[in-house]
């Protein structure tokens, strides 16, 4: 027997390796797929998206050595603006330090705080009818001091420092403190906008004066004004550009054993978390309800 014909352990084992990881999609392209849905708060609670939770499954997604990109996929109406940046720099950052690029799919809706994390990606994606925009800031209360005053009630406030009760909803407004409000709120326009240039830079096209009044379009108007990059469905995209075999991997958070029900609470403290959960659920589907879902 000539040499190059002898058998070769190693070369038959590799081979042998090499059928297995075929038959079990090992060797597929792996794209790790984040989805963030919800309003995006610091509340740690089921439906809100903040970097305590995120940060995990970001991690998780973006160490992945096998993937050449991560999918992000978000359906957000907005909500803080600080949790927005810490969530939107955190991807950027794991993406830079990885090298891999970032593929943002927009679903129903990427307004406000949630399009503020979309403009991350290296492309931004979304069906013709998502809702995409509302690069703006808004602030909004009640005012009861009328209510009060029909119920024979007196508001005592006492306060060290003359700005300390600004925005209080059982007294009058005061033309100091809505002022006071307006540059607040111009200031954080201002670093919203400064993020979307810094992101989309000359992909927008468009007036500032038109792009960032906190007006919101469909994706298919968001494409023209560089909001979007194309329009189309995570799945249809990532198989065009990585081949039919791809494999997606939904990276979701671990469930924790001990998030079980409380049991045995008293009356007053299930009476009090009833009434803080239908505030913040009317809160929510305010949210939702500006677009109409």
């Amino acid at each position: 027997m000539s040499d190059n014909k002898k058998p070769n352990f190693l070369t038959d084992l590799g081979n042998v390796w090499g059928a297995v990881e075929d038959k079990l999609g090992l060797n597929k392209p792996v794209i790790p797929v984040v989805r963030l849905h919800g309003v995006i708060s610091a509340e740690q609670k089921p439906g809100r998206i903040n970097i305590e939770t995120v940060n995990p499954l970001l991690e998780k997604a973006f160490e992945d050595k096998r993937a050449e990109a991560v999918a992000i996929v978000i359906n957000s109406p907005g909500g803080s603006p600080v949790q927005s940046r810490l969530v939107g720099n955190r991807i950027r950052e794991l993406a830079d330090k990885n090298e891999k690029k970032v593929f943002v799919f927009i679903e129903d809706v990427a307004a406000s705080g949630g399009y503020f994390i979309a403009v991350v990606g290296d492309e931004v994606f979304a069906d013709p009818s998502s809702i995409v925009g509302s690069i703006g800031v808004i602030m909004a209360g009640f005012g009861f001091e009328k209510a009060i005053e029909k119920l024979g009630i007196t508001r005592r406030v006492y306060t060290a420092g003359k700005n300390k009760s600004t925005l209080d909803p059982f007294m009058p407004e005061k033309k100091a403190d809505i002022d006071r409000i307006k540059e607040f709120e111009l200031d954080i326009h201002q670093v919203f906008i400064d993020y979307v240039k810094k992101y989309r830079g000359e992909k927008l096209v468009g007036k500032d004066d038109e792009l960032f009044t906190g007006q919101w379009w469909p994706a298919v108007r968001g494409v023209d004004m560089g909001l979007v990059d194309a329009l189309g469905d995570m799945h249809t995209i990532l198989r065009e550009r990585f081949g039919d075999d791809i494999k997606l991997k939904p990276i979701k958070a671990k469930r924790s054993p001990f998030s079980l029900p409380s049991i045995g609470l008293s009356a007053s403290i299930q009476s009090g978390a009833i009434a803080s959960e239908v505030i913040g659920a009317v809160e929510e589907r305010a949210l939702w309800s500006r677009f109409g879902l």
